[in-house]
């Protein structure tokens, strides 16, 4: 049984969302704010924080951004009004791993919640790879390179994992897109920046190129 953390300000909604997930065999603890959520962390010891962004008393990406700082893998989804790329971006700067947008369905968000899951559950805690000159940990979201520690958001960490392990293959844009974005149609820009970060973070190691197949896709060389 996953135990979720849910945090959402509009008490009615979360209400029923709450009444729904414990119907489907969800254990949910309900928090109405960020402050109260953060305290309830330790205590709670979820699988998976569901969370709402614009909140009183603390946001749902400060409350993110706290989460990461004593937990790297816990699965994070965030629900907002707030569609803009920028305030998307954030969410993952923030240590997001999904979004829905407000209104939602339930059963969008159960198969979110099962999904992200299923994706931690398979992971092997002592798992490393190396990627030319770097060291990727795909638990903790770090990326090495000598002495240089970056951490990544889980989505880039993701991105890389799976270009790495398609490498020297064409990755068509909308595979990509349907995985890590679930076919969201405005997120192809998302897309583009997630890759731009990528090649920086990756800039030590020349040999080490993530080309951009027009119209098609991306692919890994190394050489």
């Amino acid at each position: 049984m996953i135990d979720i953390l849910f945090v959402e300000d509009e008490e009615k909604m979360a209400q029923i969302v709450s009444d729904v997930l414990r119907a489907k065999d969800f254990n949910v603890r309900y928090c109405k704010d960020g402050q109260q959520a953060w305290e309830a962390f330790f205590l709670a010891k979820p699988d998976i924080v569901v969370t709402d962004v614009m909140m009183p008393r603390m946001d749902g990406f400060t409350l993110a951004s706290k989460i990461r700082e004593v937990d790297s893998a816990i699965p994070l989804i965030f629900l907002t009004a707030r569609t803009a790329e920028e305030d998307v971006l954030k969410g993952f700067d923030m240590g997001g791993n999904d979004y829905l947008r407000k209104p939602f369905s339930i059963d969008e968000l159960i198969a979110r919640i099962n999904s992200l899951n299923r994706m931690r559950n398979k992971y092997n805690p002592n798992e490393r790879i190396i990627i030319g000159k770097y060291e990727l940990n795909p638990i903790k979201h770090m990326l090495r390179c000598g002495d240089e520690c970056i951490t990544l958001s889980f989505r880039e960490s993701e991105l890389l994992k799976r270009l790495y392990e398609r490498r020297n293959t064409v990755i068509h844009r909308k595979e990509i897109l349907f995985e890590f974005w679930h076919g969201n149609q405005f997120s192809g820009r998302s897309l583009d920046v997630f890759v731009s970060r990528l090649r920086k973070h990756l800039k030590d190691d020349p040999n080490i190129n993530i080309i951009n197949v027009r119209n098609v896709g991306y692919k890994m060389v190394i050489t």
